[in-house]
């Protein structure tokens, strides 16, 4: 079992700050990510705020730009999935899907998870077509997609797909919780339609395999199909992973300097791509700053 200074888990924008900032360092780490590079950089359909890019940068492509920076400095994340952490006698034990580490210093950068649809039975066979992302269909076309939701993400979803699908968004209230200039966006866009009052009541399985969408509406009950449904219902901290007794004990680590928090999973509302990048670059430096001193 291989020792390092430190492990950082997540490679979204905050993972992979912190992973540059640790190798202009020469600091000793890995950074362990269970599923693509990216995170939810990968959902956004135009990042407008980020500094160096005017005329904005779709997600993606700013995800393109981060890996290449990783690979020019021979940065790898190490594609496993953590599933356990503790921490006993000075380091941090790591369980993955595939291997065990330790580490001096702890990052987490995990991101979110998605709030799921717990009011309506999802069949089996549909399970496909029911989303809470919006990058796996980013090579669709023709395709007819509900998004449910009223916050930045259903509208950035929509306007990410709509070049080339049909898209709807259903709203069960009345206000919307989006940036005055996304809905601005959709409201422009003659191939998004937007309900609101408006809530799923059932999902069924068509003889061609579409879904099934029934809902309640003002008007009464309609009856729809579609391709794909995409829940754009919330996120949470994406924490599954760590066991209650280490979350107890999180604070403690926290105040000595050995656990760091970057990123979305900590962020609540402000979760965005540049705030991320630079709780990286922050908590790479802090740990350098402690590795330095203890070796003098």
């Amino acid at each position: 079992m291989q020792t390092h200074d430190v492990t950082i888990v997540g490679a979204g924008p905050a993972g992979i700050a912190a992973s540059l900032q640790l190798r202009r360092f020469g600091v000793d780490f890995i950074c362990l990510e269970r599923g693509e590079v990216g995170g939810l950089l990968r959902n956004a359909n135009l990042v407008e705020n980020y500094p160096g890019f005017p005329q904005g940068i779709s997600g993606p492509s700013l995800v393109r730009l981060m890996r290449e920076h990783l690979r020019s400095l021979d940065i790898q994340p190490i594609n496993e999935s953590v599933e356990s952490i503790t921490y006993q006698d000075g380091l941090f034990y790591l369980v993955t899907d595939a291997a065990e580490a330790r580490s001096r210093y702890l990052v987490i950068a995990s991101g979110t998870c998605p709030r799921k649809f717990t009011n309506i039975d999802i069949p089996a066979a549909l399970s496909v077509r029911v989303l809470y992302d919006v990058y796996p269909l980013a090579n669709v076309a023709n395709q007819q997609i509900v998004i449910v939701g009223a916050g930045d993400a259903a509208f950035d979803y929509a306007l990410n797909l709509t070049p080339r699908n049909q898209v709807t968004i259903i709203n069960r209230g009345q206000r919307t919780r989006c940036l005055p200039l996304l809905w601005q966006r959709v409201s422009c866009q003659p191939r998004i339609a937007y309900l609101d009052q408006s809530q799923i009541k059932k999902l069924e399985e068509t003889s061609m395999g579409r879904l099934g969408l029934v809902f309640a509406s003002p008007t009464g009950e309609h009856r729809v199909e579609v391709d794909y449904l995409i829940g754009a219902l919330g996120r949470d901290p994406q924490v599954s992973f760590l066991p209650v007794e280490f979350v107890a004990a999180a604070g403690n680590l926290e105040d000595c300097g050995l656990l760091h928090w970057i990123g979305d999973v900590k962020n609540g509302m402000e979760r965005q791509t540049a705030i991320a990048v630079g709780d990286g670059l922050r908590a790479a430096m802090k740990i350098y700053t402690r590795l330095r001193e203890a070796r003098r």
